[in-house]
């Protein structure tokens, strides 16, 4: 009978495994099969390298929204990362329990929160003071704060999990070794956690491109190549939302083509991590 029941949920995970993979294939085919033939159609080079996104006068070029989109992510990483990482190690290996049990929690609310509160936050608190401080407010230097803060509790949540999973034995043989509380942490505990906090790191930037609503309210949406940090941006996400709804044809197949630019970027994102975390571990 026991057997049976564990014959039963193997094939029970096996079966949800292969259910995960079925939706990941049908996402690329769907991107791919609708796609590739707009870009064939616009040209590669033209779709990729053209710096006019005009649907009305058949100009369909992502440069700006790619540039957009590393740059608004590229400041988001410069915001949340150095912030969650601290954070997870001060809550891994710093804080008090009355301390942490303040901290954790509002870390865990962070993470519920909607992208559309977020994105209020910012177009009301974050842009009248980027307005009055730099005289741009909805710009690409507001959207990385915002994104920043937004992927806080993802970053925080899994390096202090990275952290924690550590041996203790590393931290016991640095002090007995001599070395202070905050050298054994951030040269023994922190370097033993990085795969987790590169994995922290990878998801991170996840949220960060994948993010639509919070950036439209915050960026400005401007489909030019920005000049400076405090100028308007349009991301990849945000031009599929803004003209998804009343595209059609060439257009709407265009947006779709955006879309398999999106996705292959965030392959190309964890593929480079990848290779750097392997190498690090060589």
């Amino acid at each position: 009978m026991i057997k049976q029941k564990e014959l039963l949920m193997k094939y029970l995970f096996l079966f949800c495994a292969c259910l995960s993979i079925l939706c990941v294939a049908l996402i690329c085919l769907f991107l791919f099969s609708n796609g590739l033939p707009a870009i064939a159609e616009i040209g590669p080079l033209n779709f990729l390298l053209g710096t006019r996104w005009k649907p009305s006068n058949d100009l369909y070029g992502i440069a700006p929204m790619i540039l957009g989109s590393l740059y608004v992510t590229a400041g988001a990483i410069l915001v949340g990362v150095p912030i969650g990482v601290l954070t997870a190690i001060y809550l891994a290996r710093f804080s008090s329990r009355r301390m942490s049990k303040i901290l954790r929690p509002a870390v865990s609310l962070m993470a519920g929160v909607p992208s559309i509160v977020y994105g209020f936050f910012g177009l009301m608190v974050l842009v009248p003071i980027m307005r009055t401080m730099f005289g741009g407010g909805k710009s690409i230097l507001t959207a990385s704060i915002l994104l920043g803060i937004m992927i806080l509790p993802t970053i925080i949540t899994v390096s202090e999990s990275a952290l924690r999973a550590v041996p203790n034995s590393y931290y016991e043989g640095a002090l007995a070794l001599g070395a202070s509380h905050e050298r054994s942490v951030f040269f023994t505990i922190v370097p033993a956690a990085k795969s987790g906090i590169m994995a922290a790191t990878v998801l991170g930037i996840g949220r960060a491109v994948g993010e639509t609503m919070a950036v439209i309210m915050v960026a400005g949406n401007q489909a030019i190549i920005p000049q400076s940090l405090i100028k308007g941006v349009r991301t990849l996400t945000a031009n599929i939302v803004l003209e998804m709804g009343y595209a059609a044809d060439l257009h709407r197949e265009a947006l779709i083509a955006t879309a398999v630019v999106l996705f292959v970027f965030i392959l190309i994102i964890n593929l480079l991590l990848s290779l750097v975390k392997r190498g690090k571990g060589a």
